[in-house]
């Protein structure tokens, strides 16, 4: 046996995989099955299986239909499925926007959504001339620290901001950044009152950025837009480049069907 597998092997979760396993074998010819059916599917006897089950129905993610004693797939199947796909959507929506976006303002242009207290960066449409952000896809920033992350911290409401940082320790953000609850409910409460963020240096010295919310259909924040540059003295970005960002950001929230 390869013996870099079988380390790998140690930290697979065998009670996560059969439950897996179990969603897996609903299929659109199999919609409706009952607990021996799924046992025999899986090759495993109904004792087995049913703890599986149980947890699957409990959760949400198996229908249990007591009168013909069958299980089909649950909502919260459907939640994930969803997720997904809104992600994707976003993506594939925003990447000729963001492209746009940067040809007009020759600015590196790039498109994140909150995790956590940070913020994840999905997209990004480095400047032709080489002047953007060093940030690449897949990076996670302090949120507090970032336009985008201030854009999307202003969806939540103060206890639910209050909450996510009540443990935090502010070590890992830059020194102009807030540093306590108190400086990060002033920033958070002066940045709701703004159609945009934009700030000078922060995360990254010598950058510029301004970033503007992207909205769904319901109106809350699921993503933010930014444009950075590197800029060689502390001036705030000319309204071109902020309008173009409020502009980007827009056209995206109008085809995720917000207006």
């Amino acid at each position: 046996m390869d013996k870099t597998l079988s380390e790998a092997d140690r930290y697979l979760v065998p009670g996560l995989m059969r439950g897996l396993a179990v969603l897996e074998v609903f299929k659109p010819d199999k919609r409706e099955m009952s607990l021996s059916d799924i046992a025999r599917a899986l090759g495993l006897s109904r004792s087995a299986a049913f703890r599986s089950v149980y947890t699957l129905a409990h959760l949400g993610f198996l229908l249990h239909d007591s009168r013909r004693q069958t299980y089909s797939l649950g909502p919260a199947v459907l939640r994930l499925g969803h997720g997904y796909m809104v992600a994707r959507e976003l993506v594939q929506i925003a990447l000729p926007e963001l492209e746009k976006l940067r040809d007009e303002t020759d600015w590196s242009a790039h498109l994140g959504v909150r995790d956590g207290r940070n913020v994840l960066y999905l997209l990004r449409v480095p400047s032709r001339h080489g002047m953007g952000s060093i940030v690449h896809v897949g990076s996670r920033l302090p949120a507090a620290a970032t336009t985008m992350g201030r854009v999307l911290l202003t969806d939540l409401d103060e206890a639910t901001l209050v909450a996510l940082y009540r443990d935090e320790h502010y070590e890992h953000i830059p020194a102009d950044a807030p540093r306590n609850t108190a400086d990060l409910l002033r920033q958070w409460r002066a940045d709701k009152e703004r159609e945009v963020v934009v700030h000078l240096g922060s995360f990254e010295r010598g950058m510029a950025s301004v970033a503007a919310p992207v909205r769904e259909l319901s109106g809350d924040v699921v993503a933010a837009v930014s444009a950075t540059r590197a800029f060689g003295r502390p001036s705030r970005p000319d309204d071109r480049v902020i309008q173009a960002v409020q502009t980007c950001a827009t056209d995206i929230s109008k085809l995720l069907g917000r207006f």
